[in-house]
């Protein structure tokens, strides 16, 4: 049984390379010989790919004109997806750099989000054009030449096609606010949207409606899933959501279903959730500091200081054993979460 009792001793590792605040960070599933990737989305323009487990830098995404809101990997890490005040959604292939397709929007595109499979064919897309959209990128992505699922380097941001894929809107008119985050369940049929109408809100692809809602108690900060389960049964994951001074927990799998919620005595940016520990992470508005809480106490366990702004976001690695932040002072830091060695923890 691994725990995070040693984190507070163990400095974490500081990934360099951006020039603005991080604005969002993604974890790839694992991929061949337990490798996985970290990207990360900058008001920089310039999202950024690296190695999962030590946070080298393997490249930089060259092509938006603006500051980039939200990224995502695909589960296999052959694509990543970007989403800009540039008014543009991207899709890029990781081992060449290339911009495969932009998906031109008419407001900035706050969340993206690809189905959990390999090389996905679709994307969905949210913004402040309050407007959840998928794309059928399928004929973009198949008119590579590149089919390595492991390889990550060499990014060149070559330009894009110029046709803009296909798409439909799912549920025109019901959001009343901005689509801050978009997650895709392990049903490739359902997906989640998080809405500055302080709504959470299941979709269904065959239906193209909703299927679940839930209203949160402040403006969402962050909004995704976690791997794993809390109890025995074979987890689809738990939707994590930080809202307003309140952290919420839900069941991947079961749309609506609430696991438990915490009110935590100030404002919460982000929240990521540890299944297996049983513990979850959270950076904050009014300070500096990433906390690490027992889920089922809902006690403060640690503290960890180092970065020189807010957090504005936090992801587990897929195994666990480390968590990533991303702050206004545009650094992102790695955190191991086990004891004994691990990655650049020697």
């Amino acid at each position: 049984m691994t725990t995070a009792t040693e984190t507070t001793k163990v400095v974490p590792l500081t990934c360099h390379g951006h020039s603005r605040p991080i604005t969002h960070l993604s974890f790839s599933s694992t991929v061949d010989d337990d490798q996985f990737y970290l990207v990360s989305a900058c008001k920089d323009n310039n999202p950024m790919l690296r190695d999962g487990i030590t946070g080298d830098w393997i490249g930089t995404f060259i092509g938006h004109k603006g500051a980039v809101w939200q990224t995502r990997l695909s589960s296999d890490a052959t694509l990543a997806a970007t989403g800009s005040a540039d008014f543009s959604a991207k899709v890029w292939d990781t081992h060449t750099g290339e911009a495969l397709c932009t998906l031109q929007h008419n407001h900035i595109v706050r969340s993206v989000a690809f189905p959990n499979q390999p090389r996905p064919q679709i994307l969905a897309t949210g913004g402040m054009e309050k407007k959840l959209r998928i794309f059928d990128v399928s004929q973009s992505i198949t008119s590579t030449n590149n089919t390595n699922g492991n390889g990550a380097n060499g990014l060149n941001g070559a330009s894009a096609h110029e046709a803009t894929p296909p798409s439909y809107e799912i549920g025109p008119g019901i959001h009343g606010g901005t689509i801050k985050s978009i997650v895709w369940t392990h049903d490739p049929n359902v997906l989640v949207t998080a809405a500055d109408d302080k709504m959470i809100r299941w979709w269904d692809l065959r239906s193209r409606g909703p299927i679940s809602e839930y209203q949160v108690d402040g403006l969402i900060g962050s909004c995704e899933l976690s791997p794993g389960s809390l109890d025995s049964r074979e987890g689809a994951g738990v939707l994590s959501v930080a809202a307003g001074k309140t952290v919420y927990f839900f069941e991947g799998g079961q749309p609506g279903t609430l696991i438990k919620k915490l009110d935590l005595g100030h404002e919460v940016a982000c929240v990521a959730l540890n299944t297996q520990q049983r513990k979850f992470v959270t950076g904050a508005t009014g300070d500096t500091w990433v906390r690490v809480w027992d889920f089922d106490a809902g006690t403060e366990l640690e503290t960890g200081k180092g970065h020189h702004g807010p957090i504005w976001s936090v992801s587990f690695s897929p195994d666990g054993k480390l968590y990533a932040t991303g702050s206004e002072d545009g650094t992102i830091k790695l955190w191991k979460f086990t004891t004994g060695p691990h990655g650049l923890w020697r």
